[in-house]
Formats: C-alpha cells, sequence, structure tokens
C-alpha cells in the first residue's frame, strides 16, 4: 500500500511540473534562459494555465474551486495579449497550443472528479504559481530587452496574488493537512 502511495505521489508531483521546469532546476533554467526562451515558455505557462482554469471551471464542483479558476483564465488571458504585443516587436512567433507536459496534466485532471480534482488541480497551481514568480522574478532582474524586463516586473504583482489565492483556496477545500474536502466546499 505504502508504495502504491508513494508511487502515485511521485507521479502527481512529475505531472504537475509546471511548463516551464527541466532537470536542471529553475535556476539553472533562470540562467540560461534568452528573452526569446522566457517570451516562448511565458505563453505556453499562461496558454496551460488558460486551459487548465477552464476544465476546472467546467468540472470542479466547489465553487472556491471553480472561482480560482475563473480568475486563472481571466488573468492569463490578458497576460498573453500583453505578451503578443511584445513578441510582435520582437518578430517572435508565440506557440497557439498547450505544451505536451501540461496536456498530459489536463487529460490526468480530466479523469477526475470531487475531491481528487481539486487537490490535484490546486497543487498544480501552487507549483506552477511557485516556479513562475521565481522565473519572473529573475527575468525582471535580468532580461536584456526592457519590454521583457517590464513585463516581467509587472506579471510579479499579479503571480504572487495567485499564489497566494491558490494557497487560501486549497486550504478551504482540501484542508491544511493535505486531508480530504471539506463537504461544503464539493457540495455533498
Amino acid at each position: 500500500m505504502r508504495n502504491k502511495l508513494l508511487a502515485g505521489a511521485i507521479i502527481l508531483a512529475i505531472s504537475a511540473m509546471p511548463a516551464w521546469a527541466n532537470t536542471k532546476g529553475r535556476h539553472a533554467t533562470a540562467k540560461a534562459m534568452s528573452d526569446q526562451q522566457f517570451i516562448t515558455k511565458a505563453a505556453q505557462a499562461h496558454i496551460a494555465e488558460i486551459e487548465l482554469g477552464k476544465l476546472a471551471q467546467s468540472k470542479a464542483s466547489s465553487s472556491e474551486v471553480k472561482n480560482f479558476a475563473a480568475r486563472m483564465v481571466a488573468d492569463h488571458e490578458k497576460a498573453l495579449d500583453d505578451l503578443k504585443a511584445i513578441a510582435s516587436k520582437q518578430n517572435i512567433t508565440l506557440p497557439t497550443t498547450i505544451d505536451p507536459k501540461a496536456q498530459a496534466l489536463k487529460d490526468r485532471l480530466d479523469k477526475l472528479s470531487g475531491s481528487e480534482l481539486h487537490r490535484a488541480y490546486m497543487d498544480a497551481m501552487l507549483k506552477d504559481h511557485r516556479a513562475d514568480v521565481a522565473e519572473f522574478l529573475t527575468e525582471s532582474q535580468r532580461a536584456h530587452n526592457p519590454d521583457v524586463k517590464q513585463y516581467a516586473a509587472n506579471m510579479l504583482p499579479t503571480l504572487r496574488e495567485h499564489l497566494r489565492l491558490a494557497q487560501s483556496t486549497r486550504s478551504a477545500v482540501v484542508g491544511t493537512s493535505g486531508g480530504s474536502t471539506h463537504k461544503k466546499a464539493v457540495g455533498q
């Protein structure tokens, strides 16, 4: 039983990795990332947040999760539009579809419901937004292009707010111990 739980936790951790994580770790990625790489990866992250948010809005039974997901969709759509303007100025073609890792997470979430969906989605949002804050902080300090640097700096307060909201939403629907979902949160 313990091996199954451990295997499940490992699979969850791997599948919940943010769109731009790599095997070298966040700091190694941030140091080696060019402005173009950052723009592309930021676009992929925004697309993932939008797609995952839409899925959570449609499948979640918790109003807290639905509200969080709606906020993610709205904020990341705006952020993607802002990024498109910067990419256009620099003749960078942005991706238009969700990347394979995020698609795998979306497919996994689509098979879940109730407290399992709430927990998995909110855990992914916590992990993604922790990584996003670190990446955008690095780019706000190290980007070469002033537009990219300003974009990263302008996004930081929103991403920090998303992280705070993800933490409070997860606590509300899953509980601080990571235990079962509150009955009111899932409408049972």
